[in-house]
C-alpha cells in the first residue's frame, strides 16, 4: 500500500508539472469515412486520406478512412454502423438509407444534380456514336460490359436507357452483360478490346482523358445519357449523440465550405471532380429509387 501511494504521488506530481489535467482521459472517437470503390485504390487512399486530414482539422476530431471491397459491402459497413460518413452513389445511398433509419443527405457535387453516364466502344468494333436513345439497338450482340452491378452511373442507369430503348441485357453476346467492377475497370477492358462496349460514370471518362490513361486511337464515347441526381454524402442518424451537440451540422458546413482558395481542399475537390459541393435532398434521389424496384436491385 506503501508503494502504491508513493506512485500515485510521483504521477501526480507529473502531472502538475507538465499541466496537465488530474481528470481521467477517455479515447476521443474516432470518425469513420468511405466511400464506394467506384476507380482504383490508390486514387481512393490518395482521395480520403486527404480528406481525413482536412475534416480532421476542421473539426477538431480523430478522422480515419476505412476502404471496403465492394459496393454492397459499403453498404452494410454503414447499415452497422462500421463507417460514420460514406459516398454513395445514386443508388446504393437509397439502398444504405432504407436500412439504416434516421440517416441523413448532407452534400452532393456540383456535378451531381445533373449527372451523366457515357457509352463507349471499341474502335475496331465499328459501332457508329449514338445519336438518341432509340439507336442503342446497335448493341444488341455485341460484348458489353456494365459496372460494378450495384453502380448508378455504371449500370443502374445504362440498364435503363438500354430498357427503354426496347433492347434486354439478355440480347447481349453470350446471352449477358460483362460486370467489370468500377469506371476504371470498363475503360480497361473495352479499350483492349476483351469488351466491345460498355457504360460508365462521365467524370472518370473525362478524368482519365484529361490525365492520358485513354488511348482515343482504340477507344471512344458513342453516347451520354440524360442527367440525373447521383453521389452523394450520407452520415449516421447518431453522430451528434456521439459527437456532440450539432456535430452534424458542422460536419455538413465542412464539406460545403470547402473551396479553391485553399490548397489542401483544391486537391481534394480536384480529385473529386468538383468545383465545390452543395446541399442535396432526398426528393432528387426518388427516380433513382423508382428505376432501382424496376431493375430489380430494390425490393
Amino acid at each position: 500500500m506503501f508503494f502504491r501511494n508513493r506512485l500515485l504521488l510521483v504521477i501526480s506530481t507529473l502531472v502538475s508539472l507538465l499541466g496537465l489535467t488530474t481528470k481521467p482521459i477517455f479515447s476521443q472517437p474516432t470518425l469513420k469515412i468511405g466511400g464506394i470503390p467506384d476507380q482504383y485504390p490508390e486514387k481512393l487512399n490518395r482521395l480520403y486520406g486527404l480528406l481525413s486530414t482536412e475534416l480532421g482539422e476542421a473539426l477538431n476530431v480523430s478522422v480515419r478512412y476505412v476502404p471496403v471491397t465492394n459496393y454492397p459491402a459499403t453498404v452494410t459497413a454503414f447499415r452497422t454502423g462500421s463507417i460514420d460518413l460514406v459516398w454513395f452513389g445514386g443508388l446504393t445511398g437509397v439502398q444504405a438509407r432504407m436500412q439504416r433509419k434516421g440517416a441523413r443527405i448532407i452534400a452532393q457535387r456540383d456535378i451531381d444534380a445533373k449527372f451523366h453516364s457515357v457509352f463507349i466502344a471499341n474502335k475496331s468494333s465499328n459501332i457508329p456514336v449514338i445519336k438518341n436513345i432509340n439507336e442503342l439497338n446497335v448493341l444488341k450482340g455485341r460484348r458489353f460490359t456494365f459496372g460494378s452491378e450495384s453502380s448508378t452511373s455504371g449500370r443502374l442507369m445504362p440498364q435503363y436507357y438500354i430498357q427503354e430503348a426496347g433492347l434486354k441485357i439478355s440480347d447481349f453476346n453470350g446471352g449477358m452483360p460483362g460486370f467489370s467492377g468500377s469506371h476504371d475497370a470498363t475503360i480497361a477492358l473495352v479499350q483492349s478490346g476483351s469488351f466491345e462496349a460498355g457504360a460508365l460514370n462521365e467524370q472518370v471518362w473525362k478524368d482519365n482523358l484529361k490525365t492520358g490513361r485513354i488511348n482515343y486511337s482504340r477507344v471512344k464515347s458513342i453516347w451520354r445519357t440524360p442527367p440525373y441526381a447521383d453521389y452523394h454524402w450520407l452520415a449516421q442518424p447518431d453522430l451528434d449523440t456521439r459527437f456532440g451537440k450539432g456535430f452534424t451540422k458542422r460536419l455538413q458546413s465542412a464539406l460545403l465550405g470547402m473551396n479553391n482558395n485553399s490548397k489542401s481542399q483544391a486537391k481534394i475537390l480536384k480529385l473529386f471532380g468538383a468545383k465545390k459541393f452543395i446541399p442535396a435532398k432526398v426528393t432528387q434521389y426518388n427516380e433513382i429509387e423508382r428505376i432501382g424496384r424496376q431493375i430489380g436491385k430494390i425490393r
